[in-house]
């Protein structure tokens, strides 16, 4: 909402010191966003005039038409003589009167004015158009040119308002009142303590039987419909400069006398309105809901298929607009410059419409207006008659009109809202003491009706329908007093508080990612159907099944993700595309996972804190949400230099990832082949653990599928693993533990052990460390060696590192020997393992 200053100051007595900066100080500590203050006409500098054109000679030879003007300007140059301009442009003629800046001035943007020789004559000045005085769109191309009766010599920059500040406000969706003159007034008014002149108290005629036929059979939709008629409109009528310059400094176009008054009430009131052509209007005018089939063509000359929850006005033709949207363009205003044809009689509607209706009409055909941004935010609908009203006033003001004595008002019925709230209600929010005093004044300060002592009963303006709950009072109170008056005080927490068990396990995975390497790249929680089919997810794969939003910020991505891979690899792409090709990411966060069967979900009380039993039923309808861990990695883990050769991520790096993952967790992490999804059949480790002595797979590692990489548009060979934090917690032992420091020696024993291609490394590693014993402090593979010639067809060699110590003596040779052996017994029996000669 762009509220000028110079308006502003018509409704409330600023003192003449306050600048648009003190304005929006105030307002700021009010509560209202006022983003930035435009200085309008700072860098312009006069002389600039009403002249009147007096000859225009027409320059041939040139490739564009020139002219050589001369001007009256007055006094205004000092000598009274005619002012000679050379002029490119073509809508004004011999007669006109213009705006003419004269040699010395300065116009916006820094442009310095001069006379110069130009198309073999010397121009002393410009006649100007509205775009070099940065006035906005006023709906004309070309020169301005101004009504007959301007005097000649005038101060240009007084009679256009060309110097000015506006305010930028940045509405919130609860404050409809501030998308208007009056509700920006009231907040002003408020912040500096003085009196408000409201634009609405104006008196109102009665509704009689005289006034325009109106039915309205949806009053849900439609509570309040006002109709007056002015007749008698002349056709040469124009928006005076004041309402013009006032309709462009809040951003919009004039268009023609009966449409700008209406936009000025709207911008004024906050009560948008539409003006029909009465002769164009056929019957009685109804408000309903569309029915199907039915088609508008809206003011913007687009033709609409009508949804049947549409609210629309009609006549007995069909729908002739869009309530609380868009007119029609069957009963538009003519333009002022179709004299002919112009607008003598129109009828003026001010209604009331429900907020969540023209919310969803203005979606539905992707058509926001300047009414509808309105209606969906709330209006007061007791301005309706006053803004009627003080529409046909102003329409009988400036088109000579005569108002119809019909008046015609639509009410439903409907009580005040009232709230009941303890007086000390705001001070318990706040933890300030205000006092009843101040909390009964503050409230009636924004209009409300207060009675009562301890407990207030306090009736809501008709303009804040925001108001619903005691809470909404008390944060009135508090804007109004100052947020920066809020003392900041810490909370006192209990003894034996602090992080749960599973926050300090999110920390310290996070830091161990952070400390092997890994950048942390946070992603949005949303996926769409494709980027599953892009992983290669099986079609009866549980990760399909999503919790699809409502309300989703895109049409592509309506689901909230059942992994963390989606959002990391896309990260991975766009990092990668921007040059980065050595990339290792990683992210720890929810997955969301529906439920079988959930309820309706209910509302937590805001003056207590739930019970346990209310979370509990609250957290029973929401997905579950398990925590996961991931990484993705591509290009170099690890660079070359002087030091020597670097090497590519692996599929092995990923699976040490995991491995990193589960030492935070404290829980033993099995490594084995597996086949899933995104990942290369013959290059995917499957993780698992054991828990109540049952196993479970909590994720996957290694190297993604070829086919996922080129539909993803990822490096070769990229790599990844995801698991599932929280089920690797509940495996675990709690925290990780430190590595015992003993006084004794280590003996270290190796052994390559012969097996078939086919058996897994860890099977091997599972059946030596058991069959080593307590004596085996621990076990690295070190080498894999396959060579046929020197093995055998389908055989491979495992070379192990076994580290033996006692914790209460010196181990012997025999006793390190005898421990190794009987390792490699038990690998032998189960595996098929042989000692390599």
């Amino acid at each position: 909402m762009r509220v000028p200053l110079s308006w502003l100051r018509e409704y409330v007595d600023l003192p003449a010191t306050q600048t648009g900066r003190d304005v929006q100080a105030r307002l700021i500590s009010a509560g209202l966003e006022v983003e930035t203050v435009e200085h309008l006409g700072a860098d312009l500098k006069g002389p600039l005039v009403v002249g009147q054109v007096l000859t225009i000679e027409e320059l041939e030879g040139f490739k564009k038409p020139i002219r050589f003007c001369t001007v009256d300007v007055g006094g205004a140059n000092g000598t009274g003589e005619p002012q000679e301009i050379v002029c490119g442009a073509r809508n004004f003629s011999a007669g006109d009167k213009v705006v003419v800046v004269l040699p010395g001035a300065t116009l916006p943007g820094g442009f310095a004015i001069a006379a110069r020789k130009t198309y073999g004559r010397t121009s002393h000045g410009m006649i100007c158009s509205s775009d070099e005085l940065g006035m906005g769109d006023d709906g004309t191309k070309g020169i301005i040119v101004l009504p007959p009766e301007t005097e000649v010599g005038r101060d240009a920059v007084e009679l256009l308002e060309l110097v000015d500040e506006v305010l930028d406000i940045a509405v919130t969706a609860n404050r409809g009142d501030c998308l208007s003159l009056r509700g920006v007034a009231r907040e002003t008014a408020i912040a500096y303590g003085l009196p408000l002149r409201d634009p609405a108290l104006l008196d109102v005629p009665g509704p009689n039987a005289y006034g325009y036929p109106v039915r309205v059979s949806d009053p849900a939709g439609c509570d309040r419909f006002t109709a007056r008629t002015v007749t008698g409109l002349s056709p040469e009528a124009r928006s005076p400069i004041w309402l013009r310059r006032r309709l462009q400094k809040v951003g919009m176009r004039p268009v023609s006398l009966a449409v700008d008054v209406t936009n000025y009430v709207m911008m004024e009131l906050g009560q948008p309105l539409h003006a029909y052509d009465r002769g164009l209007v056929r019957g009685t005018i109804g408000v309903r809901r569309a029915e199907e089939g039915e088609k508008l063509v809206t003011l913007d000359g687009v033709e609409r298929a009508l949804h049947r929850e549409d609210l629309v006005i009609t006549d007995e033709r069909g729908p002739i607009g869009l309530a609380g949207v868009m007119g029609g363009a069957d009963t538009e205003i003519a333009d002022h410059e179709d004299v002919a044809n112009a607008s003598t009689e129109v009828v003026i509607e001010a209604a009331h419409f429900d907020q969540v209706s023209i919310a969803r009409t203005a979606r539905r055909h992707r058509l926001s207006s300047e009414a509808s941004r309105r209606f969906e935010r709330g209006v007061d609908p007791a301005a309706a008659a006053a803004a009627a009203q003080r529409t046909v006033d102003l329409l009988v003001l400036l088109a000579g009109g005569t108002a119809d004595a019909g008046v015609t008002e639509v009410v439903a019925p409907s009580a005040p809202h009232t709230v009941s709230t303890p007086a000390d209600h705001p001070d318990k929010v706040a933890g300030v003491v205000y006092g009843r005093e101040t909390v009964v004044r503050r409230l009636q300060e924004i209009g409300c009706d207060v009675y009562g002592q301890d407990e207030l009963l306090v009736t809501v303006p008709s303009w804040r329908p925001d108001l619903a709950e005691p809470n909404d009072l008390a944060e009135e109170v508090i804007r109004l007093e100052g947020y920066e008056n809020l003392p900041s005080t810490l909370p006192k927490p209990p003894s034996g508080r602090g992080l749960t068990h599973r926050q300090r396990l999110h920390r310290r995975v996070g830091r161990a990612l952070a400390g092997a390497g890994y950048v942390e790249a946070p992603t949005y929680p949303f996926v769409g159907e494709q980027v599953l089919d892009q992983l290669g997810l099986a079609a009866d794969d549980p990760a399909r099944r999503t919790v699809r939003l409502v309300n989703p910020l895109n049409d592509e991505e309506p689901s909230l993700r059942t992994s963390l891979l989606p959002g990391l690899l896309g990260a991975l792409r766009r990092n990668d595309g921007r040059g980065s090709h050595d990339l290792a990411l990683f992210e720890t966060g929810l997955v969301f996972l529906p439920r079988e069967e959930r309820g309706a979900a209910g509302h937590l009380p805001v003056d207590r804190r739930p019970t346990d039993e209310e979370i509990a039923a609250l957290d029973a309808v929401l997905p579950e949400q398990p925590r996961h861990a991931a990484v993705v990695l591509a290009g170099a883990r690890e660079q070359a230099g002087w030091w020597g050769e670097g090497r590519p991520a692996g599929w092995a790096d990923a699976v040490e990832a995991a491995r990193v993952v589960a030492r935070e967790a404290g829980a033993e992490l099995t490594v084995r082949g597996g086949q899933y999804g995104p990942w290369h059949p013959g290059r995917c480790a499957e993780l698992v653990v054991t828990a109540d002595g049952a196993e479970r797979v909590v994720g996957h590692a290694g190297e993604l599928h070829p086919r996922v990489l080129k539909a993803l548009g990822l490096p070769a060979r990229s790599c990844a693993m995801e698991l599932d934090l929280d089920a690797l917690e509940a495996a675990g032992d709690g925290t990780p533990q430190a590595p015992g420091i003993s006084t004794f020696p280590v003996a270290t024993q190796d052994v390559a052990l012969v097996v078939d291609k086919p058996v897994p490394a860890t099977e091997v590693e599972a059946a030596l460390r058991e069959g080593a014993g307590e004596l085996l402090e621990a076990i690295r593979l070190f080498d894999v060696y396959v060579n046929d010639e020197h093995l055998g067809d389908g055989k491979k060699s495992l070379a192990y590192a076994l580290r033996f110590r006692a914790a209460d003596r010196t181990l012997t040779v025999d006793e390190a020997s005898a421990a190794r052996d009987a390792a490699v017994a038990l690998a032998g029996e189960r595996t098929g393992a042989v000692l390599r000669g």
